[in-house]
């Protein structure tokens, strides 16, 4: 899975985070970016104003539009034409009010009135943006197999192995053939393939920088790196590299989905519904801790970490401020992010890097110190501050405890008196009702 890449920003001492964070996994690729760099300097123009900004710095804009007009736009990097999504909503926009596309989410809901904002979301929950993605996917998708069809048709491929000195002229599945046959160096089918000569660039450049094409170890010189690839049998790409998900058509078919989920959808519409499951295992998910890079695949032991090494003691904080789960959520949340700004979740001191703040809060005896409810207990904090959080998913849930746990745990509980219910029955209203109903109805 690709990671998300951080976009931040400072503007008058804020600091901003337009997307989740993500721990540290490989570099994000954009699925189906062009290589061509009249591409890049395609020129993209605010949906508000006249600012514009070439789409290789498509993060200013996005900035921009967030600290300037406070719109957000949902999922960019699903977007498959960046530029003619922003130029429609452009045409949109000038011709009704904002509020008529986008929800509002106003911030420091509980704070005051001054200190108050409202940002607008652009997402596809509103069906005509949802519409307009799928339109500009199927556009992509149809320009994508042109693109593919032209390679395949295309006689003037020339090009020496990588590997050996043979030159090959003609159709390019030459190459990609002799490669897998001579040298069992296999990249797919050459009819899966797309931007052929780009992605051999992209592997002929690696090699050329000394760096294994699978492990992307580096090494000194060409001899130990042609011993390592063949006797480790890296003689293949890592399919976990998103580097390489934009020259494989599959990464085309279907609006936000990898090869591999496509892949995984087709093979359980082969699987019966009886198949046996027992051989089935999850892959370990690591929980960080709040404070330094200490992983573990058990919960309780960054729990333990954080207690023993840093003094946090999150069980307690929930017992202490009766926390139930969301508030929980905000919370870890809330320090995750003050901490990434190298802020102090306590005092709001702001230090120069994240090894000084984790000190500061040490050494200030700052770790069991939360601000006010209302600093962190805000909505923007519902959002994970790193989208793969896995700390979020082991809170517990206090609601649930709270019939044991809370202030009405020594309210006696008294049954309804059931010892007469025939002197009740005569006695009741309803039995004078329904006589007088009957006397009625003889009459």
């Amino acid at each position: 899975m690709a990671a998300c890449v951080e976009k931040k920003m400072n503007s008058d001492e804020q600091e901003w985070i337009l997307e989740p964070l993500c721990f540290p996994e490989q570099p994000a690729t954009d699925i189906g970016t062009n290589s061509s760099s009249h591409h890049d300097m395609e020129v993209v123009t605010c949906v508000l104003c006249s600012h514009s900004a070439p789409l290789s710095e498509k993060d200013r804009l996005l900035k921009h539009l967030v600290l300037v007009h406070k719109l957000v736009i949902a999922d960019v990097k699903l977007i498959a034409d960046f530029p003619k999504y922003m130029e429609y909503w452009k045409n949109r926009i000038s011709e009704q009010p904002i509020t008529d596309f986008c929800s509002v989410i106003k911030t420091n809901s509980q704070g005051p009135v001054e200190k108050q904002e409202h940002y607008f979301l652009l997402c596809d929950v509103l069906p005509e943006d949802r519409v307009l993605r799928e339109h500009l996917q199927q556009k992509r998708l149809e320009e994508i197999l042109e693109q593919q069809q032209r390679e395949r048709d295309d006689d003037s491929f020339q090009r020496i192995c990588m590997f050996c000195n043979d030159e090959f002229n003609g159709n390019r599945s030459s190459l990609l053939n002799h490669m897998a046959r001579e040298h069992s160096f296999n990249v797919g089918l050459p009819d899966n393939i797309v931007y052929c000569v780009e992605f051999l660039d992209h592997l002929q450049s690696k090699l050329d920088n000394l760096q294994c094409l699978y492990c992307e170890k580096t090494f000194r010189d060409k001899t130990t790196l042609k011993d390592h690839m063949r006797k480790k049998q890296h003689r293949r790409i890592n399919g976990n590299n998103s580097e390489y998900d934009c020259f494989y058509i599959i990464n085309y078919l279907e609006l936000g989905k990898t090869w591999e989920e496509v892949q995984s959808e087709d093979d359980r519409e082969m699987e019966d519904e009886d198949d046996d499951w027992s051989d089935w295992q999850a892959h370990p998910v690591c929980a960080v801790c709040l404070f330094c890079e200490q992983q573990s695949e058990s919960m309780e032991k960054i729990y333990t970490h954080m207690e023993e090494t840093h003094g946090f003691d999150l069980h307690k904080l929930k017992t202490e401020l009766n926390l139930r789960f969301y508030q929980q959520v905000k919370l870890v949340n809330y320090i995750r992010r003050e901490i990434h700004q190298c802020r102090c979740y306590g005092c709001q001191e702001k230090f120069g890097s994240k090894p000084e703040v984790i000190r500061h809060v040490m050494e200030a005896g700052h770790v069991m110190q939360l601000p006010e409810t209302s600093t962190w207990d805000q909505p923007q904090y519902y959002f994970p501050t790193y989208e793969n959080d896995a700390l979020l998913c082991a809170l517990s849930d206090s609601d649930s405890e709270s019939e044991h746990t809370g202030p009405w745990r020594d309210v006696p509980v008294i049954a309804e008196d059931i010892s007469n219910l025939k002197v009740l029955k005569q006695t009741s209203v309803l039995s004078h009702l329904l006589k007088n109903t009957d006397k009625e109805n003889g009459s």
